[in-house]
């Protein structure tokens, strides 16, 4: 899957699966994209916009609830982040364990283990002591039953720290910065300001978190950590093979948010980059007739739903945001797949560094577009430049699709519950400002973004 890294395990479920190339979420951020996955509808309809102490939408359903509802066994264990529950068990999980918040790699003695509403102090490695109650509640699934298992792994969340078993894997790999890097850097990049200023602070490359970390090695760290994780992965399929169970489930391994290392000159995730939306997507079906490979159509966080409840034959009378895509598992082609994708991001008052973001992706461009800040917008040509080092926001020939997918954004909003209303976070102190003394130059407007008098306004709908 990744030439950087060894992961055998998630090598083979590719290889025996459908690898989705074109892979998405519609918030880069823990609690929004998890809430996306639990409900198919995206963040400005569930309600939970940011990571901070919001509840869902009234009247918000988890697929869960529907397969319990037609008599799957259902568990959920692991990382939950969502909403005012801080580890409390949810609507649709017969069996729960989960933990506050992100939870610690290690034991902490004042973040134990909810397991089915009794607290509990984890013993071990994160990842590892997962995998053992995961593979303690499969043994329980009885021959017959229906059954839904939600693992969600801590891992590979930041502060990335290994099992100690592979604290020293890929010591010797040369970690090289991404060719994007310098692309938001010096007075004639065409980033937006706030990108070349988000440099030198807390998800910038050159002031990460507010230290001295090594961004290459940071991104060892990650690599570390998620040899756990592909150990897992060949845990769950063992037991699933002994007890008979591989000739008949369904495996979906997906991201939640995607990660940055120095990708234009940023790290960490929420912005609307290939790096930062993207994610993978595996999903290993023994009942697909005729198995792909993969799969070029660009779904979403938001089709897991929809999909999870198609292949498990459980009809619903709601409406979901996104769309099964069991037909693509059987290489077939699905009638008007979409041709465009909404992503969305709002304001945290914990990290101001980064502003409301909407942003439309279709197979050949990206436009981004930026609430709340006097700043130049963003249109990639993906075809040509699929990396997003040139803004062409500027270029007249650009003119037509910049106010066609102006548009398609307020437009697919609308289609989606959505009130045209930017959320509110309540701001409960200054967020985290700082800036690398050395550095605390501001950026420069380049000069393609100083108007001349002759300009055609591109930020008008019509002609």
């Amino acid at each position: 899957m990744n030439p950087e890294l060894t992961t055998p395990a998630l090598d083979q479920l590719a290889q025996e699966g459908v690898h989705f190339k074109n892979a998405f979420v519609t918030t880069s951020l823990c609690s929004p994209s998890r809430a996306s996955i639990l409900t198919g509808k995206y963040a400005h309809s569930h309600g939970i916009v940011d990571n901070l102490a919001r509840d869902f939408a009234p009247d918000t359903r988890f697929f869960a609830q529907d397969l319990q509802a037609a008599g799957y066994k259902t568990a959920f264990i692991g990382k939950w982040h969502m909403g005012r529950h801080k580890d409390d068990p949810q609507p649709g999980f017969g069996h729960w364990i989960s933990f506050s918040g992100q939870g610690h790699y290690l034991p902490d003695p004042n973040t134990p283990l909810n397991i089915n509403g009794k607290h509990v102090p984890q013993k071990g490695y994160i990842t590892d002591e997962l995998t053992d109650y995961a593979v303690d509640w499969l043994e329980s699934v009885k021959k017959d039953d229906n059954f839904f298992l939600f693992l969600s792994h801590k891992a590979v969340h930041d502060n990335f720290t290994p099992a100690e078993r592979h604290k020293d894997l890929y010591e010797d790999v040369d970690i090289k910065l991404p060719v994007s890097a310098n692309s938001s850097k010096g007075k004639d990049s065409k980033k937006p300001m706030w990108v070349q200023n988000q440099r030198n602070s807390w998800h910038g490359l050159e002031f990460p978190y507010h230290s001295d970390l090594d961004v290459r090695d940071y991104k060892r760290k990650y690599h570390r950590a998620m040899a756990a994780v592909d150990e897992s992965t060949a845990r769950i399929r063992s037991v699933l093979k002994e007890k008979g169970f591989d000739r008949d489930t369904i495996i979906i391994f997906m991201g939640d948010n995607g990660f940055m290392f120095g990708e234009h000159g940023l790290i960490d995730k929420r912005n609307a980059y290939e790096e930062s939306m993207r994610v993978p997507l595996i999903v290993y079906s023994p009942l697909s007739e005729t198995k792909p490979d993969t799969v070029d159509d660009m779904v979403a966080n938001i089709d897991l739903a929809p999909t999870i409840l198609d292949l498990a034959g459980v009809n619903v009378n709601r409406e979901f945001h996104g769309r099964s895509f069991s037909q693509q598992l059987n290489g077939k082609s699905a009638a008007n797949w979409r041709n465009e994708l909404l992503y969305e991001y709002y304001w945290e008052w914990v990290f101001p560094h980064t502003p409301t973001t909407f942003a439309i992706r279709t197979p050949t461009h990206k436009f981004i577009q930026y609430h709340g800040i006097w700043d130049t917008d963003e249109l990639y040509d993906l075809e040509n430049d699929p990396r997003e080092q040139h803004n062409l926001i500027a270029d007249p020939k650009s003119n037509a699709i910049v106010r066609q997918l102006r548009k398609r954004i307020f437009e697919l909003i609308a289609e989606t519950d959505g009130e045209h209303a930017v959320p509110y976070t309540m701001k409960q102190g200054p967020g985290l400002h700082y800036r690398f003394k050395e550095g605390s130059e501001a950026a420069h407007f380049p000069e393609a973004s100083k108007r001349t008098g002759t300009e055609k306004d591109i930020h008008r709908y019509k002609d």
